[in-house]
């Protein structure tokens, strides 16, 4: 979280990353700070000092953060993975396309798309009858795990999650995978020397990030379908690394291996000194 506070700290000081592309990468961060402000200081507690209640209506408020901000995150990985391929593919046409209008527009679509869907799993838990046993097999309000706790049945909320997840996440990823062939097929038809090696390099490392969430959230939908035949411990494992993990890593694949991005920390360091 450390590492997103300075990544947008840096951009909004330093003038020259005031561009389409670092105004993308200031969103994804402030996504993961949202989530990781969500989910683990809750976690934390619980370990340490073994405070396991949560209030009704919080429970309900996490599980809406959790999957409307998850879903623009997986959003925003299209829209920075649709940049990269304007950026290699077509670069001329670059500075028209990618423009702060574009970033605007963007936004809205990312909120408009994601805001109003995902605020349905919350309300469809929320109206079960809750009459047996109060006590959740997850460290943190996951949909499932709260409504199986329900007397009533959970079809349809177990439908909506699937459906759900498989439409915006599922068509993220086959746009991302889409641009990222293109990209793939561009960047071998360059000629000039090491060019080939350094685009392969960024988007590489960018691709694999984008798996790894994708790929959790996978795994994590597969143990819920076959929980019989899985530990009730890795659900709860996949959820916490699931919110840990990319939040740590965007910064570094994103930020930090970017040299105008290194360059300004490096100017606000000194600064600060």
């Amino acid at each position: 979280m450390g590492a997103n506070a300075i990544l947008l700290m840096t951009i909004f000081m330093e003038a020259s990353l005031h561009q389409p592309m670092y105004y993308l990468l200031s969103l994804l961060s402030l996504l993961d700070i949202v989530l990781c402000l969500t989910v683990i200081p809750k976690v934390l507690v619980i370990f340490w000092f073994d405070l396991r209640s949560i209030n009704f209506y919080a429970c309900f408020l996490q599980m809406y953060i959790m999957n409307c901000f998850l879903a623009m995150e997986s959003c925003t990985f299209m829209v920075m993975a649709y940049d990269r391929y304007v950026a290699i593919c077509h670069p001329l046409r670059y500075p028209s396309i990618i423009t702060d209008q574009f970033v605007v527009k963007a936004v809205i679509f990312i909120l408009a798309r994601n805001a109003l869907p995902t605020v349905f799993v919350p309300l469809l838990s929320a109206r079960l009858h809750y009459c047996g046993r109060n006590v959740i097999e997850n460290c943190i309000c996951a949909n499932m795990s709260v409504s199986k706790l329900s007397c009533d049945d959970v079809t349809i909320n177990r439908l909506l999650q699937f459906a759900g997840g498989w439409t915006l996440l599922g068509s993220d990823l086959i746009l991302i995978f889409f641009s990222y062939t293109l990209i793939l097929r561009a960047v071998l038809r360059l000629k000039a020397e090491g060019a080939v090696a350094k685009a392969l390099s960024t988007c590489g490392s960018h691709f694999i990030l984008i798996l790894f969430f994708s790929t959790i959230l996978l795994v994590f939908v597969i143990t819920h379908v076959a929980k019989k035949k899985v530990s009730p411990d890795v659900p709860v494992l996949l959820n916490v690394l699931h919110h840990v993990i990319p939040a740590a890593l965007n910064p570094i694949v994103y930020g930090v291996r970017t040299q105008e991005i290194k360059q300004g920390i490096q100017r606000l360091l000194k600064k600060g000194w």
